[in-house]
C-alpha cells in the first residue's frame, strides 16, 4: 500500500495512476485518510492499494474462518485477469468443498463480501479446493457445449440447470464464438440459470 498527498483528491488519484503506472483512477482501490480544509492550505491524504493488500486480507479473512473447522489450511493465491484465485489446501478437503461445492461457494461469497466491505469495491475472488472448480468447469462447458450443438440444429432454445455466477461466466465465454447460438442469464439468486437461444 502506498500514500499520496495533494490539495485535492483528483490530484491525489492523478499521482497514484501515474505512480502505479495504469491509465484510469477507477480501477485503484483506496481510501481517503485525511482531508484538510483551511482558507489557504488545502490538503487530501490517500492510501492506495495492491493486489498483495487484498490477497493478504483475503488469506487471513479464510484462516480464521476455516480455523473454526478446527482445520490447517495452506493457500497458494494467483491473479488472473483482475481475478484473485486462492488454492486452498488442507487434510479435510471434502469438508469444505461440502455436498456439490455448496460449502466452498458460501466461503467464496463471504470473503467477496468480507474483501468488497473492507476496500469499498467490488473484488472478484475464486476459490479453489483440490481442483474441484476447474473439474466442474470442464463438466459444464462440456454440457453447454452439447446444448448449443443441440439448439444449432434443432432451432430450439435450451435452458441450462441453475449455477452459480463463476459457472454461468464460463459458459457465456465458452459458447461466445458459437454460431447462431446466444446465451442469457435469467432468474434470480440461487436460481439463475443460462438460456441458450438460437439466432439467425
Amino acid at each position: 500500500m502506498k500514500k499520496f498527498v495533494a490539495k485535492t483528491i483528483e490530484e491525489a488519484l492523478d499521482l497514484a495512476t501515474l505512480d502505479f503506472g495504469i491509465n484510469n483512477s477507477d480501477d485503484l482501490i483506496y481510501e481517503i485518510l485525511e482531508e484538510k480544509k483551511g482558507l489557504f492550505k488545502r490538503s487530501v491524504t490517500i492510501q492506495v492499494y495492491e493486489y498483495s493488500d487484498l490477497i493478504e486480507y483475503a488469506i487471513d479473512y479464510l484462516k480464521k474462518v476455516i480455523l473454526a473447522f478446527e482445520i490447517a489450511p495452506e493457500f497458494a493465491p494467483t491473479i488472473n485477469e483482475d481475478i484473485i484465485h486462492i488454492e486452498i489446501s488442507t487434510n479435510h478437503n471434502s469438508i469444505l468443498i461440502g455436498k456439490n461445492g455448496r460449502t466452498l461457494q458460501a466461503l467464496n461469497e463471504l470473503v467477496k463480501l468480507a474483501l468488497s466491505v473492507r476496500f469499498k469495491k467490488r473484488i472478484r475472488v475464486l476459490l479453489d479446493i483440490n481442483d474441484y472448480k476447474s473439474e466442474k468447469y470442464t463438466k459444464v462447458i462440456s454440457i453447454a457445449k452439447r446444448a448449443a450443438k443441440e439448439v444449432q440444429r434443432t432451432k430450439v432454445d435450451a435452458l441450462l440447470d441453475p449455477m452459480p455466477a463463476d459457472e454461468r461466466r464460463v459458459i457465456h465465454n465458452a459458447l461466445s464464438h458459437f454460431n447462431n447460438i446466444k446465451t442469457e442469464s435469467t432468474g434470480a439468486g440461487h436460481h439463475r440459470q443460462i438460456a441458450i437461444k438460437y439466432v439467425e
